[in-house]
């Protein structure tokens, strides 16, 4: 197995939004291409995005991305976008039809997850999620700390 170059290791994910794993319980990920400006896909490259707060939504038959924060380009000359403009996901058309389904259900909403790039594509993880409640948000944080307590242990132990 050849050993990935640098530039491989920066691009394999340029944003996570680890705040939707702290906030929603993810059922399933779907993954998605994003319409962007050409300053947008050379901000991405320079990591210049934020994905916290961002979700997505249907409307019609097109899912549309809504506050992902994509600061402008630092070498830009006249060209420039809008930080936090609507941008169109591309998604199957049977993913879809699926998505209406089952976000129509009560609870339910996209979130992204991840950006990066596949093939010289921006990509984005979007998860069909649930909202957790705030006893469900603790239980996780206890579930986290006794994990690491014993791994803790566990390496205590080997030595």
């Amino acid at each position: 197995m050849a050993e990935k170059t640098e530039r491989e290791k920066a691009q394999s994910s340029v944003a996570e939004n680890r705040k939707a794993f702290h906030d929603y319980h993810l059922l399933e990920t779907f993954e998605a291409g994003l319409v962007l400006l050409g300053t947008e896909v050379k901000a991405i490259r320079e990591g210049r995005v934020n994905l916290r707060d961002s979700y997505a939504r249907i409307d019609g038959a097109e899912v549309w991305l809504y506050n992902v924060h994509i600061k402008p380009y630092s070498h830009r000359g006249y060209a420039d976008h809008e930080p936090t403009r609507k941008r169109k996901l591309l998604l199957h058309r049977q993913e879809i039809r699926k998505l209406i389904g089952r976000t129509v259900e009560r609870g339910m909403t996209l979130v992204p997850t991840r950006m990066y790039f596949k093939n010289g594509h921006v990509k984005i993880a979007l998860g069909l999620a649930k909202g957790k409640q705030e006893h469900d948000k603790r239980e996780t944080i206890k579930k986290r700390e006794a994990d690491r307590e014993t791994r803790a242990a566990v390496k205590e132990r080997q030595r």
